[in-house]
């Protein structure tokens, strides 16, 4: 079976190629062997986020009286937050069946193979195209000594459908996927314990956001050990014993988040050039490999490994595929990153110690929730908004920011890097009040000693 583009892996890189090429008028095959959605969909962003939600509606039931209202007892129902969080992953799951069927996208259930020379295979069926997307995502990596049994030791999957409430838990990694989980945990009554082989937590993130987050966590209870290993794991009928820097601690549960390996194995990549570097797929601009007229998208590349990123590269793959000529490369500095914890985390571009190695001069701006009459009303003043410009130039070269919401501020921060916004045009636009998004004008405004709230 010929086709103008066949995609493997149908989440959301793979899906999102998928309906653009179809709207380009290409003639689409996807090839998805587990659920279409992948990942991100059925097991990752969208679950845990329904989850986290509940955390969040708990909590601040807890916390109603402070704003003057009542309840009786609060209580929470495990199993129906992980029953509606399921829910949600089902629905959208569905939609995107729906999107493909819509767009006329030919879907085969199953796993596809390279066989070189623009053919895949297909069970006993060959599918043949000029253009091949590879979309295959990534798992969760495991440990020599440590590796997931779904009982005891979870995986982020077995993390969203607990078979128990843990009363100590300990959470192994703390990039966003390991905070979100210690988050929701700890909102729920656990006592968590995070440990982190690094001496910073959200090792990605900007020094001085990861520390003000840290100093959240554990205002929270959340007990956080940096520049610490985990030597040894024992386990027991319904616990595990853990040596932590030559201590040993006994814990209920553990959950293993620390990192992802990409879905190379079996792709048939040896009977191609496609290049792979400490398991994921070497690409160039536009999501190209080696093999020509073979792209690969989203986490079986290169990081940063988003959602969204994934969804990017689906569609400059296939604008260049149709010889789009409004397509652009992807600059990964343009790329937000969001930490659905409580307090939130977000940020762009270059932190203020890559800013500072790669010997820019840089001005830095801060802003905190204190001095913004919102952040005090919604009862958020640990909101903080930090901003870092190129001193000569004014271009914007990283924000970033802690608290409430900022996960939906940060795309005005991607918005202003694509356009290569400078300060000065930052400073002279109108902000809505009272708006959370005034912290971002006063960040922008203290870079140049002009803040007026602070």
């Amino acid at each position: 079976m010929k086709f103008d583009c066949i995609i493997i892996g149908g989440g959301p890189g793979g899906y999102v190629a998928a309906i653009r090429g179809a709207q380009k008028g290409l003639n689409v095959a996807l090839v998805e062997e587990k659920h279409l959605g992948g990942v991100c969909l059925n097991w990752g962003c969208i679950p845990t986020k329904a989850l986290l939600k509940s955390a969040e509606i708990y909590a601040m039931a807890k916390k109603a009286p402070e704003f003057g209202v009542s309840f009786g007892e609060v209580t929470f129902d495990l199993d129906k937050m992980v029953a509606r969080s399921r829910s949600v992953a089902g629905q959208l799951a569905g939609g995107v069946k729906g999107l493909l069927k819509k767009n006329k996208v030919t879907v085969f259930d199953g796993r596809g193979k390279l066989l070189g020379g623009g053919k895949v295979a297909f069970g006993t069926q060959v599918l043949e195209a000029k253009n091949i997307i590879l979309a295959t995502g990534a798992r969760a990596k495991n440990l020599p000594h440590i590796q997931a049994d779904g009982k005891i030791i979870w995986s982020a999957a077995d993390a969203m459908v607990p078979n128990c409430l843990p009363k100590k838990l300990l959470v192994l990694g703390s990039g966003a996927i390991g905070i979100e989980f210690a988050s929701f945990f700890n909102a729920l009554g656990c006592e968590v314990t995070v440990v982190e082989v690094q001496s910073q937590i959200l090792p990605q993130e900007d020094a001085e956001i990861a520390n003000l987050a840290r100093k959240a966590f554990e205002a929270k209870g959340i007990k956080i050990l940096t520049s610490a290993t985990v030597e040894a794991v024992s386990l027991k009928d319904n616990s595990l014993g853990a040596t932590i820097n030559k201590e040993n601690h006994i814990f209920d549960r553990m959950i293993l988040a620390v990192g992802i390996q990409g879905n190379i194995e079996d792709l048939g990549l040896e009977k191609t050039k496609v290049k792979t570097d400490r398991g994921f797929i070497v690409t160039k601009d536009f999501a190209l490999t080696d093999e020509p007229g073979v792209y690969a998208i989203g986490d079986v590349a290169s990081p940063p490994w988003l959602a969204h990123k994934a969804s990017h590269e689906g569609i400059l793959a296939i604008d260049h595929i149709t010889g789009d000529k409004h397509a652009k490369p992807l600059n990964p500095k343009n790329i937000p990153g969001c930490t659905y914890s409580s307090p939130q985390i977000a940020s762009i571009g270059l932190t203020e110690k890559q800013a500072l190695d790669a010997k820019l001069e840089i001005k830095v701006g801060r802003f905190s929730g204190m001095g913004n009459g919102k952040a005090l009303a919604i009862g958020s003043p640990e909101n903080f908004v930090k901003v870092i410009f190129h001193a000569k130039t004014g271009e914007l070269l990283g924000a970033h920011l802690l608290g409430s919401e900022v996960t939906e501020m940060i795309h005005s921060f991607a918005l202003c890097k694509t356009l290569e916004t400078t300060e000065q045009e930052m400073m002279h636009t109108v902000f809505p009040h009272p708006t959370l998004s005034e912290m971002i004008h006063e960040a922008v405004l203290n870079s140049q000693n002009l803040t007026i709230h602070m």
